[in-house]
């Protein structure tokens, strides 16, 4: 299944989902990030913490959704709310669009402390709804019960 995770900037929340559904979905995710504004540069934060954690934050970019416009999800999960509100390209068709929203990690935060543990618990909620959709069989489910399944993971942690 091929997941386009979005977020208005494309420099921390959309690359983390995009790099953690693709490592812990092992072959059976395709996943790509991207933005409607994107800052032309991954985040440093978003870099340190994904090492920090395990994950390779080698060949990440910053990207325009229009970029992707032979990438062809399956599904567009928004994770910011000013994404979750604009119109995706039309080349996005019918595309199942879902929202799983999460606070940006890499702003707000009065000590490093601070910053370590929005960043843990932003990653812990990916990882743990990434792996609560690979225990499902949404290979084979159709449109209708992949949507509903995504919006659950979305409510979920």
């Amino acid at each position: 299944m091929k997941l386009l995770f979005v977020c208005t900037h494309n420099a921390c929340r959309s690359v983390l989902g995009e790099v953690i559904a693709r490592t812990l979905g092992e072959g059976r995710l395709e996943t790509a990030s991207a933005g409607s504004a994107p800052r032309g540069v991954v985040h440093p934060l978003t870099l340190k913490y994904l090492a920090k954690h395990g994950y390779s934050n080698e060949w990440l970019t910053s990207q325009s959704w229009d970029e992707l416009s032979e990438f062809e999800p399956d599904a567009v999960i928004t994770v910011c709310d000013s994404a979750a509100g604009e119109a995706c390209p039309v080349w996005m068709g019918k595309t199942i669009k879902v929202h799983w929203g999460l606070p940006d990690p890499s702003k707000g935060h009065s000590s490093e402390e601070d910053e370590t543990k929005a960043f843990a618990h932003v990653i812990s909620v990916f990882e743990k709804r990434i792996r609560a959709l690979l225990e499902k069989d949404f290979e084979q489910m159709d449109a209708d019960q992949l949507k509903t399944e995504l919006q659950q993971l979305g409510e979920l942690f």
